[in-house]
């Protein structure tokens, strides 16, 4: 059974994963909200490099799962928690290599599954994965493989979704019990969107290109009885679950995607027979993936923020329990220092900005190291949440004036970027590092001073809402 103290038994995240022929420059793209606790702060950091002269070992810090580490560990980015009691939950990166590796997406496996393969307590976890994957791969499919060779191994304490991808390829990785799982590249000209459910559906055996699988998955589901379509081998069908929280919590998440990317349809938002892969209306850009993952059902019913009847009926993707959303870009014909791009919006995605990190820099800016509770001003993440925070009171007066910020900022990190891209390709190795670095920074900064300005501007337009506020007669 999943751990009762390990974060990753309340998370619910939602994630995007986009083939290169499916967007607008030929990126490949990965992107996932990291949903947990309202109040819990995230920080950015970079693992360089390192060669060590001795195996190493990973123990972790919330179950009883170790295993031993290759000797050389490749540089990568990643955002743990501010506290390591609950484990680290790196969560998202580059490596060196240009691998982007988001984990995990939570999901549920049912009764039959489990009661035949039930999940390791001590097994790998969420909390676990970038931090024994990521810095030990040179491909998107070498990371699926690495992935699921460790939990045949060792087990897994959860039923879990994993991103990968590299320049070429990008792949969505399973495991629907203990020991098995799946995995399929997503199609170049097509995308997918996924929301708390094991997603992966007709699993072609044949085709080593686009699926990887545990060796021996076939003979666990016959010899347990598990698949009631024997002609046929859906790894939704047979691993995952259909519940009434089904309907209400993932898939309407699921559904607004494929509205949004493919076009409006008669399918409705509470249904179970959603396809995995899609194919979009046009080509899409890092900015559809950062909107979706920033969404919450605008112009619908569904919105939160509206004053329908039904604007709670189902749970959005952007939320308040947002620790970080990250978008892991690799764009084309670049060196992969400055082609992976690790878009990273502290809290809630919707209410944030997602700044570009290039992956060849070689630091992450102070502010993004600090951040613990409480409150700390000093701190990306509280920088971001103190935003949202003085919006929510006040969102029908005020939130017209923080959009408008948000896209003036947005202009100007895209312009930056640009910018940045044009000179750096002229660099040589030896300055690139620092070049990157240095860009890196001033995004960020441009970004966070921004958000300083935008919260002054909350505090002092907010400060006429008081409830003890009373009209007065100037006469009396």
């Amino acid at each position: 059974m999943a751990l009762e103290y390990n974060k990753s038994s309340l998370s619910a995240c939602t994630s995007i994963l986009i083939g290169k022929g499916a967007t607008v420059d030929g990126s490949t793209i990965i992107g996932r909200n990291e949903d947990a606790k309202a109040s819990w702060p995230k920080h950015f950091v970079i693992h360089e490099h390192k060669e060590f002269t001795e195996q190493q070992k990973f123990v972790s810090q919330a179950n009883d799962f170790q295993m031993d580490l290759p000797k050389i560990r490749s540089k990568y980015s990643a955002t743990p928690e501010w506290t390591s009691k609950e484990g680290l939950f790196e969560e998202d990166g580059f490596n060196e290599y240009g691998v982007g590796m988001s984990a995990t997406e939570s999901a549920y496996s049912n009764q039959r599954v489990l009661g035949a393969d039930p999940l390791e307590i001590n097994g790998i976890g969420e909390e676990a994965m970038i931090t024994v994957v990521l810095p030990y791969i040179k491909t998107a499919k070498e990371g699926v493989l690495r992935l699921g060779e460790i939990i045949e191994k060792y087990g897994t304490c959860e039923t879990n979704g994993v991103l990968f991808s590299d320049k070429d390829e990008v792949w969505y990785f399973e495991s629907g019990s203990g020991h098995y799982w799946v995995a399929q590249r997503i199609p170049d000209d097509s995308y997918a969107v996924v929301a708390n459910q094991l997603a992966i559906q007709e699993i072609d055996f044949d085709d080593e290109k686009n699926f990887l699988y545990h060796k021996d998955i076939q003979k666990f589901v016959s010899d347990n009885h598990l698949n009631a379509k024997p002609d046929t081998f859906n790894f939704r069908e047979i691993f995952g679950t259909h519940t009434l929280s089904d309907e209400i919590y993932s898939t309407p998440r699921v559904w607004w995607g494929q509205q949004e990317f493919s076009g409006k349809t008669d399918e409705s938002p509470e249904s179970e027979n959603l396809s995995f892969i899609k194919k979009a209306n046009r080509l899409l850009s890092v900015d559809d993936a950062q909107d979706y993952l920033a969404s919450h059902f605008q112009k619908t019913p569904y919105d939160p923020l509206n004053e329908s009847k039904d604007n709670k009926r189902f749970r959005p993707i952007s939320l308040a329990k947002t620790q970080e959303s990250h978008v892991l870009q690799v764009r084309p014909n670049m060196a992969p220092e400055i082609a992976c791009v690790h878009w990273l919006a502290m809290g809630v995605a919707s209410q944030s900005i997602y700044v570009p990190f290039y992956m060849g820099m070689t630091d992450t800016p102070e502010e993004y190291k600090l951040g613990e509770l409480p409150y700390d001003s000093k701190s990306a993440y509280w920088t971001y949440k103190l935003a949202g925070v003085l919006l929510d009171s006040h969102y029908k007066e005020l939130g017209k004036m923080f959009q408008d910020k948000q896209e003036a900022i947005n202009i100007t990190l895209r312009k930056k970027l640009h910018d940045f891209d044009e000179q750096a390709s002229s660099k040589d190795d030896e300055e690139l590092p620092n070049y990157l670095t240095k860009a890196s920074f001033e995004m960020a900064k441009l970004s966070i001073d921004g958000y300083k300005e935008l919260i002054a501007q909350l505090i002092t337009d907010s400060t006429d809402f008081s409830p003890l506020n009373f009209k007065t007669d100037m006469n009396l």
